[in-house]
């Protein structure tokens, strides 16, 4: 009966779990290298009910015959949307072992921590985040880590081990992730504000009519939008429009939601917490605001942090001038404190 003596002792230890257990996810994890890390904000990950899988190579919303990858009209010559980080010469810094370690897929989060300084914040023109993963998986054939929705919900695609496809150079060391947003414009240029903005009168002091109330309408071609939160009524941050310069362009915004702000801010401080190597700051102008332009090649071979995709390409605006950069980086500051 010796065999029973471990079969006690694991029963009465705090730590004992019984085979077949189900351990219950709290539903704000991000994964990174196989391993989950809470950030206090609502996470979808692609593995869920209702996620946003970029490991599948079929197209996720036409009907399944009509779904296979070569269908995509994005000229692809394979059946993935992501590498390998570090294909490049570059990769010489890698020991044999290493290497192989990495195309078995079994990046470490050391040794990722060593690699990945750069989290790249884009506006996906889209509106919300299904349409979103429609237009880049099924239809462009690219991928990105994170989405992160009108709601403030954060649907995560993959793992931060893979090299997704959204900034160009910046991939093999970079996080992605697309803000659902519908856009910067020029003054004078064609823009959808009519189409998904609105006002209505707010009541004022003893009923009386206030100022107007902003609200995110979703187009009806698009239903609810794919909105995770029943019922929720989307408005921007502040309720102006907002107007900012990037790359010398004055550009018109308006806001973006204060649940996507939120979302943001946590997803920051984990990141620059469980990947050190991004620094919690934007970049900055020699007076020490932000660069309203592109990294000269040379500062961006050398930059580690947080930054726009316009920082990255001269022919991208996003995140646009409505960004408030100082309330994510302070705000994901003081949570990482």
């Amino acid at each position: 009966m010796r065999w029973l003596l471990p079969i006690l002792l694991c029963l009465l230890a705090a730590s004992c779990t019984r085979p077949g257990t189900e351990l219950a996810r709290k539903g704000d994890e991000i994964m990174i290298a196989g391993r989950l890390f809470h950030t206090g904000a609502p996470v979808v990950l692609w593995t869920d009910p209702g996620g946003y899988d970029a490991y599948r190579v079929e197209k996720r919303f036409v009907p399944f015959a009509e779904s296979s990858w070569q269908k995509s009209g994005a000229g692809l010559d394979s059946p993935n949307r992501f590498n390998l980080r570090f294909e490049r010469a570059a990769d010489a810094t890698f020991t044999p072992q290493q290497l192989e370690q990495i195309r078995g897929g079994g990046w470490d989060l050391h040794l990722l921590q060593q690699h990945v300084d750069q989290f790249v914040i884009h506006y996906d023109v889209c509106g919300t985040s299904r349409t979103c993963f429609r237009v880049l998986h099924d239809m462009r054939g690219l991928s990105v880590h994170f989405l992160l929705d009108i709601d403030g919900t954060i649907y995560q695609t993959l793992d931060l081990k893979e090299r997704a496809w959204h900034a160009t150079s910046s991939n093999d060391r970079s996080v992605g992730i697309e803000i659902a947003h519908i856009g910067a414009y020029a003054t004078g240029e064609k823009d959808p504000f009519d189409q998904w903005y609105s006002r209505t009168p707010a009541a004022g002091p003893a009923g009386t009519v206030g100022s107007t109330d902003l609200r995110i309408t979703i187009p009806s071609r698009l239903g609810d939008g794919g909105v995770r939160t029943p019922g929720f009524v989307a408005r921007p941050a502040r309720s102006d429009m907002i107007l900012g310069d990037i790359h010398g362009r004055q550009l018109r915004q308006y806001d973006f939601t204060p649940e996507q702000y939120d979302s943001l801010t946590r997803l920051v401080a984990t990141l620059c917490t469980v990947l050190p190597r991004i620094r919690c700051d934007y970049p900055r102008d020699e007076s020490g605001m932000l660069l309203r332009t592109v990294l000269p090649p040379d500062q961006l071979e050398t930059y580690s942090g947080v930054l726009g995709h316009f920082h990255i390409q001269k022919n991208k605006i996003d995140p646009g001038p409505a960004f408030d950069w100082d309330r994510v980086i302070l705000g994901a500051r003081r949570l990482a404190r």
